[in-house]
């Protein structure tokens, strides 16, 4: 299964690519898609847009795996993420590619064993389980694997819900 994680972002989005196969784990790309911030806002949605179909076309991936938008006081920072979110969100609706939605602390509890991990913990956690020669940078590239990662163990279980609910 080729999994393509996204860390939404409006200035940065994160994206990693993978291949989890028999409980193993390949890393086919990561990076990140920047826009300028004195471009104006309709294009630096179609800049996401463009580059993730591109990568989407190039990886043809299984599913996408989306980290859902957190923030704690910064409504305009959360507003703009939410821009990014949305033409990731159609981006791959567009490209008949399922996407599953995993929250910060679900990610960590998947990558680290614990839901309350510190970013550091988790990007440590990226490079082992990925077998990398060094933790992924820019973190928005790490923590776009990391949800790919999340949802490669994640999906087992949701393959055996939908199994049963099939049998139903």
């Amino acid at each position: 299964m080729i999994i393509f994680g996204v860390d939404p972002g409006f200035a940065i989005t994160g994206y990693g690519v993978i291949e989890y196969k028999n409980n193993k784990f390949r890393t086919l790309d990561y990076g990140v898609i920047e826009t300028e911030a004195k471009t104006e806002l309709p294009q630096r949605l179609c800049i996401i847009n463009d580059r993730l179909n591109g990568l989407l076309a190039q990886y043809k991936p299984d599913a996408m795996s989306v980290e859902e938008l957190f923030f704690n006081t910064n409504i305009k920072t959360a507003i703009a993420v939410g821009h990014g979110r949305g033409v990731v969100l159609l981006t791959a609706a567009k490209a008949g590619i399922p996407v599953y939605e995993y929250t910060p602390l679900q990610v960590k509890q998947a990558v680290v064993g614990y839901g309350r991990a510190k970013k550091e913990q988790v990007q440590y956690m990226v490079k082992v389980l990925l077998g990398l020669d060094s933790i992924p940078k820019p973190d928005d590239a790490a923590d776009a694997l990391a949800v790919a990662i999340c949802h490669a163990h994640s999906s087992g279980v949701q393959n055996s819900l939908k199994i049963r609910q099939d049998w139903r």
